[in-house]
């Protein structure tokens, strides 16, 4: 649809004039502003505006849901108006990080670092639900699987495998890529401390089980001045390779501001990998190794012995947490509970509470439906289909959270069915999309009992939106007309 520039120029009123831009850049589908200050937002005003679909505040950003493809032209004719635009995403975040507290830096910083390398953590999930449905038994014909059945196939279903089961090997190699980035360093040095600590002629933690003799092998050890240094391999480990790029970061940046510039090629990467490494595998691999599996313990212990009190916990405080942006933060917990367990707890709780949203916001959808609420009704029903397929911040911020209900609703019954998952230690092998499809990712003796509690995060929230909504007071004019 063509933009009036009327509309966008109504939403720069709204959001305080362009006086109150610091910076501004735009997504897939929104408006993405760091505002000077976001109290100026005449919420109210800029949703009644033709060409918003919705709009909300999230990590000391505004942002304004146009739709996509109509966004890319709204952004030129505001960049026109306001002067303002044409920055990266990055230095929109850069403007909203001004104003965050230590927490919400850290926080900010784990999300910067784990988010970029989530789209092959996910594919990896979804390849190996794929690799799940080939090889489990059972699930097409009695006491056989699809290869067994079609043995052709075993060399592909192999194949699969083998790539999906390469991110999750290779972590340290990703989050140092990803980290270095984040910390100001060389992405590629991360990438090398990454490789390094994957090395195959390490002990894998995962072999070191003597299964003949019933006791842990005997790990290699590197005798360094006196000193043993286990030859152990750190695959699958975040907090190992998170902490010594940090460190890499550190001294790479130190030897730059004293090494002239044409030594910098032959001294600084050289000397930077070769401290940080040597450093790693001596201090900082053991001790975060160690605080790595007292976090792990801890949680297995959680779920073990008060499963259904971690669950029902988790479940009811994971959205909310998703509008601070402290979320982000469980994603590092996910990864390492597989890359130690082999599998995590609070994964599936999350994809239940994408789906709670979605149903919710369908809800919604119901209401505005009936009460003939053209606009708010498009925007709940694609909010709620983007939230059964992973993706809740259109229907948490556009649709659940301006009504309240719709959001309270989806927290209850994400917290009753985290509390069965809880109970019964239901766990997912891997990471996948967040959502409906999610179930490829659960392990496969929990397919059951998560298909169940799918079914109710996609009725019980629905059906609570429409009871809560006879309960609701009408805020706004544009808020559902309970009456």
């Amino acid at each position: 649809m063509a933009v009036n520039r009327d509309d966008v120029r109504k939403i720069i009123e709204a959001i305080g004039g362009k006086e109150n831009v610091n910076a501004a850049t735009h997504c897939v589908t929104r408006l993405r502003l760091a505002l000077e200050d976001e109290s100026k937002v005449d919420k109210e005003k800029l949703d009644q505006i033709d060409l918003v679909k919705g709009s909300f505040a999230a990590n000391n950003q505004f942002q304004v849901v146009i739709g996509q493809g109509t966004v890319d032209e709204a952004f030129k004719i505001f960049e026109e108006e306001t002067g303002k635009g044409g920055g990266s995403k990055e230095e929109v975040k850069k403007a909203a990080a001004t104003k965050m507290n230590p927490i919400q830096r850290f926080i900010k910083m784990l999300g910067d670092i784990f988010i970029p390398i989530l789209p092959a953590i996910v594919t990896a999930g979804l390849l190996l639900g794929i690799n799940n449905l080939l090889t489990a038994e059972g699930l097409f014909w009695e006491n056989e699987s699809f290869i067994s059945v079609f043995p052709g196939i075993e060399g592909l279903a192999s194949m699969i495998n083998f790539i999906a089961v390469a991110p999750f090997i290779f972590l340290p190699v990703l989050i140092g890529w990803s980290a270095m980035r984040v910390f100001g360093g060389n992405p590629l040095l991360g990438i090398a401390l990454g490789l390094a600590l994957c090395h195959p002629d390490l002990a894998s933690q995962y072999g070191l089980f003597d299964q003949e003799a019933g006791e842990l092998a005997e790990i290699p050890t590197w005798n360094v001045f006196g000193l043993e240094v286990e030859q152990l391999n750190y695959q699958g480990q975040v907090l190992p390779v998170l902490v010594a790029t940090w460190f890499l970061a550190k001294v790479e940046a130190f030897l730059n501001q004293r090494v002239p510039d044409m030594f910098k090629l032959l001294l600084v990467a050289p000397i930077s990998l070769l401290v940080v490494g040597i450093l790693t595998f001596i201090i900082v691999g053991p001790i975060t190794l160690w605080a790595s599996s007292i976090i792990s313990d801890s949680i297995v212990w959680l779920f073990d012995t008060a499963g259904i009190l971690g669950g029902a916990v988790y479940g009811l405080f994971y959205a909310p947490l998703v509008i601070t942006g402290l979320h982000h933060m469980f994603l590092a917990v996910d990864l390492q509970l597989i890359g130690t367990t082999g599998a995590t707890f609070l994964w599936p709780i999350l994809a239940i509470s994408n789906i709670a949203q979605g149903s919710a916001a369908f809800g919604a959808w119901f209401i505005y439906r009936r009460n003939n609420k053209k606009k708010e009704e498009g925007l709940a029903l694609t909010s709620g289909i983007s939230g059964w397929l992973g993706v809740t911040e259109p229907a948490m911020f556009g649709v659940n959270l301006p009504l309240k209900y719709p959001f309270v609703a989806a927290i209850l019954t994400t917290s009753v069915v985290g509390a069965i998952f809880g109970a019964s230690v239901l766990t997912a092998t891997s990471i996948g999309v967040g959502g409906v499809p999610g179930i490829i990712s659960i392990t496969q003796e929990f397919w059951g009992l998560f298909l169940i509690g799918m079914i109710v995060a996609i009725v019980v929230p629905f059906v609570l939106t429409l009871v809560f909504s006879k309960f609701a007071k009408t805020q706004t004019k544009d808020m559902v007309d309970v009456d």
